[in-house]
């Protein structure tokens, strides 16, 4: 009876293994922190993935020369070292990227954070289920804090699905948002699986034909990976990660721990306060 039992017990521990590992990958850049955007242009190595969006997203076809691609895993670490900026103004922090936006909150409130995520990674959706509905009661819906949701997709799954979000209409993206993380079992895994994530999208309306133009949109593509680039220049190294004004958090946030950093600031002034501070 043990003899029988034995077997079955080393499969659930690996999976339990399996799924752990895959937790955890989607937490930490490991795949490219600290890289250069200046100098010779950088040719991909043994396995990269190629600019071409099928090939990026889990396609088929992949380029000989293909340019960085920091969706991809490549484990890569012999490349220059990236400029990063130390200390960071509120300005700096908040500088315009090639895609608008997703924020929740008044415009004109006096602190703004930034919460730099990947949708595969456990951390951000403990996150969202823990401490945002306080973070939304509190401070966001009585015009304290203005959140902004940045895109920072960690491995190729994640930035398959980032861009199925990035193609929903921005009023469905907080809700999309959310799926992608409450679902995370369903659809997270080693290999990018394109029908487990267009179930997921299909429930805010994507169709098929709508998400297969999503992951072939080289523009979309170029964009995001603007916008994950500048958060490594601004110190992002895994997710989530947090810019509160100009300070950067690198760890999960409570909301205890939000409260002890955000309210000295609204007595301070806010953004006013934490931009001369910058």
């Amino acid at each position: 009876m043990r003899g029988r039992a034995l077997p079955a017990l080393r499969s659930t521990v690996a999976a339990g293994a399996l799924a752990a590992l895959l937790a955890l990958a989607g937490c930490a850049d490991t795949s490219s922190q600290l890289l250069t955007t200046s100098g010779p242009p950088i040719s991909a190595p043994p396995g990269s993935t190629s600019g071409d969006a099928a090939a990026a997203y889990g396609g088929a076809t992949a380029s000989p020369a293909a340019r960085f691609d920091p969706f991809a895993t490549d484990g890569f670490a012999d490349r220059p070292l990236r400029e990063v900026i130390a200390n960071p103004t509120l300005a700096e922090v908040l500088q315009p990227g090639p895609l608008p936006e997703f924020s929740l909150g008044s415009a004109s409130a006096p602190v703004v954070m930034v919460k730099y995520m990947s949708l595969t990674c456990p951390h951000c959706r403990r996150f969202m289920a823990d401490t945002f509905p306080a973070l939304k009661r509190d401070y966001i819906d009585t015009g304290k804090v203005r959140l902004v949701i940045r895109e920072f997709p960690i491995g190729r799954t994640s930035g398959n699905a980032t861009i199925a979000l990035r193609c929903a209409p921005m009023d469905k993206y907080l809700t999309l948002y959310r799926k992608f993380l409450d679902q995370q079992a369903v659809w997270v895994s080693q290999e990018v699986r394109p029908e487990a994530i267009m179930k997921v999208a299909s429930q805010v309306g994507m169709t098929r034909d709508q998400y297969d133009a999503c992951v072939r949109n080289q523009p979309m593509i170029t964009a995001l990976n603007a916008v994950k680039d500048r958060g490594r220049q601004l110190g992002i190294i895994g997710t989530p990660n947090f810019f509160i004004g100009n300070r950067l958090v690198k760890s999960v946030l409570g909301i205890a721990e939000i409260r002890a950093i955000v309210d000295p600031m609204l007595t301070a002034g806010g953004r006013a306060a934490t931009a001369k501070a910058g």
